[in-house]
């Protein structure tokens, strides 16, 4: 940026406080942050010319001190089954992937937290990605602003989205300063509304958000758990060496303690000859029974690369009906947009190498310097 000239506030990601904050520094009053959250949220109004109840002076204010910039759209993938995978570029040449999955009575949309993902799960293509950096909230809503946006161009308001899940690229608990209002706007009346019960954050088991999260925003928890020795978990989950098993257990059943919330989801990917074993079934039951919880076994999705392979239908079947038998609900994901790479653990987005950084470093310094 040439000198002298100040960054501009993306009012994209500031949630109701954060807006309210934002125009008592310009000396207005809280009520703007309302009709802020109105016009782009919810009418998906960029130009502040457009937002006809404010005054002129202010309109002219917000368009020298601030913005509406949501990731732009690179690519467009439709499966055969309906789901819409994005891809979505994020400041820096980097890219984050989302995945919209319709269904006849709710369609989800599945957005990313971070650029990667630092966990290294054996099993999840985005690890193979490597790391980059956390998302800013403007970027995380983002994702929604453009889903919401491209929905209703494609099918009017006959399809929408009703529910949320921070299942994509990233871990959304490493990343709290943007995912905490990312979460307020899209439970905000005034944004996108939804219901707790429709907002989902996803986890491989990082303690400290989970605990850090249980007192604030409602929403649904998720936990990638995979298995339920520490041994197994621990090649699956290297985080488990840090979080283990009964420790993770004993930070859920505090989150369901804090507001009498419901219960937790468990996800459970099924590999063959790895973790889908009776014995493995018999475990997770010992490990689960003394939580309320819904467990969510989800068939493997291949990647290139991969050594794993999908369990058979006949040992998720008796799999599951251990688990049921013992009185856990216990459900099978449907596998949906793997002919896009879009099913759960296939998103890789698009990461910059290390000099590929360095050379996109160095033309925006040289391009700086000559609009300077």
């Amino acid at each position: 940026m040439p000198a002298g000239l100040q960054e501009k506030t993306n009012l994209l990601g500031l949630d109701r406080a954060g807006l309210e904050r934002f125009f008592a520094d310009l000396g207005e009053k809280p009520f703007r942050a309302r009709q802020l959250l109105q016009w782009i949220h919810q009418r998906g109004v960029t130009d502040f010319d457009a937002m006809t109840d404010l005054s002129l002076a202010l309109r002219q204010r917000l368009e020298a001190v601030a913005q509406v910039e949501a990731p732009r759209v690179m690519g467009e993938q439709l499966s055969d089954d309906g789901t819409i995978k994005w891809l979505m570029s994020v400041p820096g040449g980097n890219a984050v992937e989302a995945v919209f999955i319709p269904e006849a009575s709710r369609g989800t949309l599945c957005i990313s937290s971070q650029i990667g993902c630092m966990l290294n799960c054996t099993f999840c293509s985005t690890a193979t990605q490597g790391f980059n950096r956390n998302l800013a909230a403007g970027e995380i809503i983002g994702q929604v602003w453009r889903a919401v946006a491209r929905i209703r161009e494609l099918h009017g308001e006959n399809r929408r989205v009703t529910n949320v899940v921070f299942m994509g690229m990233g871990e959304p608990m490493l990343n709290l300063g943007a995912v905490r209002p990312a979460l307020s706007l899209l439970r905000d009346d005034l944004a996108y509304g939804l219901a707790a019960r429709r907002v989902t954050i996803s986890t491989a088991g990082v303690i400290p958000g989970i605990d850090d999260m249980a007192d604030g925003e409602e929403f649904a928890l998720a936990v990638s758990l995979h298995a339920a020795e520490n041994e197994l978990r621990s090649r699956l989950v290297p985080l488990n060496r840090k979080y283990p098993v009964e420790t993770l257990i004993e930070a859920c059943k505090r989150f369901v303690r804090a507001r009498s919330r419901r219960s937790v989801t468990f996800e459970y990917t099924m590999i063959a000859g790895v973790n889908d074993q009776p014995e493995h079934a018999r475990a997770l039951v010992r490990r689960l029974s003394c939580l309320p919880c819904k467990i969510n076994l989800i068939p493997f999705n291949a990647f290139p690369g991969t050594p794993f392979r999908c369990s058979s239908d006949e040992a998720i079947y008796e799999f599951q009906k251990i688990t049921r038998a013992a009185g856990l609900i216990t459900t099978v994901r449907k596998t949906r947009g793997e002919d896009i790479d879009a099913a759960c653990g296939q998103l890789v987005g698009k990461l910059l190498t290390p000099s590929q950084r360095r050379q996109l470093v160095q033309q925006q310094l040289a391009s700086q310097a000559i609009a300077s």
